[in-house]
């Protein structure tokens, strides 16, 4: 046992690794590909004007045309790709360097960050509350109720991503009971790390996970912690002799380069093939309105971890490799676990994925787009209900995904293939699709004569028909500048 100290040995806190089987559990979410860093589109001076034209159907009840005008953004897609880009190798997880004054070495090893280290517990009489933390005049303001979700004394362990301002935390939490009336007959406790990338906490889970244990059988017992936190904060600036916190301190630059580096995607060990599988034919759903960066807001009960993942998961699902792709449109967003106290930051938020345990936030409805319940999706934004159903297209896309993972999962069977994985699979999937569709609205935005036919749509993977209101909508949300043709009602 280490004694506890204000000088615990440097390394004090290092534990040996979790063994292969400990290690198929959680792991980190990793973020989605940035389109950051390349060449900017194309922009004319005036809003644009997308014209819809309706055709209806020459059978006999309907011969009539409706022209629709949308007014989008100033700014259009812009086609080709540019000479040096790198092309289905960089899809596949091999990106270019984001930073160009950096070297590959400094990209591919990002440099731990932590900025904070804290223990929260449950107080019967005063409720959740940061028992400790280093450094000690850090702002942990709200973290007491990120640390331990909503509804966790029904739950003996989970583990929490959450946002705290511009930094992201990692939490494990562990409910033990005790013969203790004080403490009404259980501790619970979580123990934390902020840093300002997500990329990298999963690192310290297995650490994490045993220091809640630790807290919980030797409360007050933080000399691990101690030793962590010295070997591991982060170099922010200085003024005087204190040390700056706050998050406007830090550069832009600084901040980029750890929330948002393009590096190879990781994620837990049957992350996406289960998100996959919970969903079934909704994937597609939430495919939708992630690429359409709506407000997305994911609810269930505790444990929450594999929530977060999910959030992970729907984010990753807008991933696109093409040059000068959604640079005018908002980033899409991972807020990991959110609670009540995230409402007024979640007001100005116009894209966003998070998950919740808290019900109230279903009537919240000017915070989100797509309300996730389970299996069940909603949303309150009229022009967006014909979304909420799969359609034929959909099913044909989802039969293709499931199809291509079990081609897969025979060859590994009966070849031996170990150079692919079921994951990397899937986000190709998704994101091979995304770029399919800009590549081609690419071309046409770019041709002499910009109009999208059913043709087009079909050589995109969409449906010309069940998929027409999605694509008006990808139209206008990306500024994109063509007149789209085709033979279907309007859906409105």
């Amino acid at each position: 046992m280490v004694e506890q100290s204000d000088k615990a040995p440097l390394l004090d806190w290092e534990e040996i690794p979790p063994s292969d089987a400990t290690r198929a559990a959680p792991s980190p979410p990793a973020p989605p590909r940035k389109k950051q860093d390349v060449p900017a589109v194309k922009k004319s001076s005036l809003p644009v004007s997308l014209i819809v034209t309706d055709i209806g159907r020459r059978d006999g009840i309907s011969s009539a045309t409706t022209t629709t005008t949308v007014t989008c953004s100033p700014t259009a897609v812009v086609g080709g790709r540019e000479r040096g880009t790198p092309g289905r190798a960089h899809m596949r997880g091999h990106p270019a360097p984001p930073f160009p004054d950096l070297t590959v070495t400094d990209q591919w090893e990002e440099k731990d960050q932590i900025v904070a280290v804290f223990v929260v517990t449950f107080n019967s009489r005063s409720g959740n509350m940061v028992e400790w933390c280093l450094p000690h005049d850090i702002n942990l303001d709200g973290v007491e109720f990120k640390a331990m979700a909503s509804g966790s004394h029904r739950i003996t362990n989970d583990f929490i991503y959450f946002r705290k301002g511009c930094y992201f935390g990692l939490a494990c939490f562990a409910n033990m009971p005790v013969d203790n009336e004080l403490e009404r007959g259980a501790r619970m406790k979580s123990v934390g790390i902020l840093s300002p990338s997500y990329t990298l906490l999963y690192r310290y889970m297995h650490f994490l996970e045993n220091q809640v244990r630790l807290q919980l059988k030797n409360p007050g017992h933080y000399s691990p912690l101690e030793a962590f936190y010295e070997d591991k904060k982060a170099i922010l600036p200085l003024t005087g002799n204190r040390l700056v916190n706050e998050c406007h301190t830090l550069s832009v630059t600084t901040i980029n380069r750890c929330m948002h580096p393009e590096m190879k995607i990781t994620h837990p060990a049957g992350c996406m093939s289960q998100f996959v599988q919970f969903f079934g034919e909704h994937i597609m759903v939430l495919w939708k309105f992630a690429l359409l960066r709506k407000r997305l807001l994911i609810f269930s009960p505790p444990p929450v971890g594999v929530v977060c993942y999910r959030v992970y998961c729907c984010c990753s699902l807008a991933n696109v490799s093409l040059p000068g792709i959604g640079v005018s449109v908002p980033e899409l967003r991972p807020f990991f676990y959110i609670n009540i106290a995230d409402i007024t930051a979640l007001q100005t938020e116009l894209s966003y994925v998070a998950c919740t345990t808290e019900k109230i936030f279903e009537d919240k409805k000017e915070l989100y787009d797509l309300y996730v319940d389970n299996q069940n999706v909603k949303t309150h934004r009229s022009h967006l209900l014909p979304l909420l159903r799969p359609n034929a297209g959909d099913k044909e896309r989802y039969r293709k995904l499931n199809e291509q993972r079990q081609m897969l999962l025979y060859s590994q069977e009966v070849n031996g293939d170990c150079t692919s994985n079921e994951e990397d699979l899937i986000i190709v999937f998704f994101m091979e699709l995304n770029n399919r569709i800009f590549q081609i609205l690419s071309e046409v935005a770019g041709s002499a004569d910009p109009i999208l036919t059913a043709e087009h749509v079909r050589a995109m993977g969409l449906d010309p028909q069940g998929d027409r209101c999605f694509l008006v909508e990808l139209l206008e949300v990306y500024g994109v500048d063509v007149t789209l043709v085709i033979d279907n009602l309007c859906c409105h």
